[in-house]
């Protein structure tokens, strides 16, 4: 028994080998900001989406761009054997969650009190390659 559980984790293992993922938690910029730059990059090849991201003007898009150029490094040290250019690495999946929020009271006329949200996002990149094989 134990055996055949060792072969199924090592299958599980090997076919997690091909993504890579990296994660930005709690970033000050409102969720539906992101997400106008995350819809910009999503399922694109990595070397098109960092040049989009380099030449986006939003202030999102420095975070996306690090938190993408992180993904890549994870990827790499996954496989350490293969090459970035010959797997075609591509954006597999982008979310973007809401995080916590930040509330304030900001005086309003009249004795009233206006509710301000400062919103945050959780960012996750996964990365996959397009070329399976190995080198």
């Amino acid at each position: 028994m134990g055996s055949r559980k060792k072969q199924m984790a090592d299958a599980i293992k090997e076919g997690k080998k091909h993504i890579a993922f990296a994660k930005l938690n709690n970033c000050p910029t409102s969720p539906r900001k992101m997400r106008l730059v995350a819809d910009l990059v999503r399922g694109e090849k990595v070397e098109k989406a960092l040049n989009i991201l380099k030449f986006s003007q939003k202030e999102a898009s420095n975070r996306l761009e690090t938190l993408l150029l992180s993904a890549v490094a994870n990827w790499q040290a996954k496989n350490e054997d293969a090459s970035i250019e010959e797997a075609e690495l591509f954006i597999k999946e982008i979310r973007v969650d809401g995080g916590s929020m930040l509330k304030r009271l900001r005086p309003a006329p009249q004795g009233r009190a206006h509710r301000i949200r400062k919103r945050s996002n959780h960012v996750t990149v996964v990365v996959g390659a397009i070329n399976n094989t190995q080198a």
